[in-house]
């Protein structure tokens, strides 16, 4: 039986070599070699230009994602779920390195931007929305953890949410505590009604299992290199628009199986 379900009616991507969910499709799909080329700086088209100067780059990450996953609705009718395993350790790394200092001077930007749901703040302010919104970590299982709350916005609420899942390395000293290889972030319109365009129909439910992973080798070491890529299986199986069931790492031994069936 399903915990919850809802139809996936946008997608944003952003990774080493998958620029866009539009750009990576055909390398999920497995009709183009995946090249892990580095991520061009994004400028947010929702911000105005003084809160676009204030963004750090995990925001301008959300946004990148967010702006992609809802280029076909209101932005500001959406209930919206921002998952982030560790936050900005960007910005936490800058302010601790401050304090060290005997100025112990810390910038107030920084100091605004610490906060774990500050990419969701932007958001709101960006988009005018006044839907309900949570700011969630959940370490390398995070994913999972946003499919669970997401979801039941949409089961429970019955609001089009918005899941957004992101996470960037961290400078030295924390990279060698929490060595995340590269950037990602990934972006769900998930609503009760199919759409035209929609992607698919998910279902969750918990069970005791083992988490997916994938064939290609190169995008299973993007998998495993950042928490917010744990959403992969998902993605290449959406790109697809191949019925699947999919298990995602939660607590302990247990899995939140996802069941893709396409529209």
């Amino acid at each position: 039986m399903s915990l919850a379900s809802a139809y996936v009616n946008g997608v944003g991507l952003a990774g080493p070599g998958l620029p866009s969910w539009t750009e990576a499709q055909a390398v999920l799909r497995g009709e183009q070699t995946y090249a892990p080329t580095e991520l061009a700086m994004y400028q947010p088209s929702l911000l105005p230009p003084n809160e676009r100067r204030r963004a750090s780059p995990a925001v301008r990450m959300a946004f990148r994602v967010a702006e992609e996953a809802t280029r076909e609705c209101a932005a500001d009718t959406l209930a919206t779920t921002f998952v982030s395993a560790d936050g900005d350790l960007q910005i936490a790394h800058r302010i601790c390195a401050a304090l060290a200092t005997r100025e112990r001077f810390i910038s107030p930007t920084d100091f605004h931007n610490s906060v774990h749901n500050a990419a969701a703040g932007y958001w709101s302010i960006a988009t005018a929305a006044q839907g309900p919104s949570t700011a969630i970590s959940g370490w390398d299982t995070g994913f999972a953890v946003g499919l669970i709350e997401a979801l039941s916005m949409v089961q429970i609420e019955g609001l089009d949410t918005l899941l957004v899942a992101y996470d960037l390395p961290a400078p030295e000293p924390l990279w060698t505590q929490r060595p995340l290889a590269a950037p990602f972030g990934v972006a769900l319109l998930l609503s009760r009604e199919a759409r035209v365009g929609t992607w698919g129909r998910i279902e969750l439910q918990c069970t005791a299992g083992t988490e997916t992973s994938l064939d290609n080798s190169a995008l299973e070491q993007l998998r495993l290199s950042n928490p917010a890529a744990r959403a992969l299986p998902l993605l290449c199986a959406l790109a697809r628009r191949a019925p699947s069931e999919l298990d995602f790492a939660w607590i302990d031994d247990t899995t939140v199986r996802t069941a893709l069936i396409p529209v």
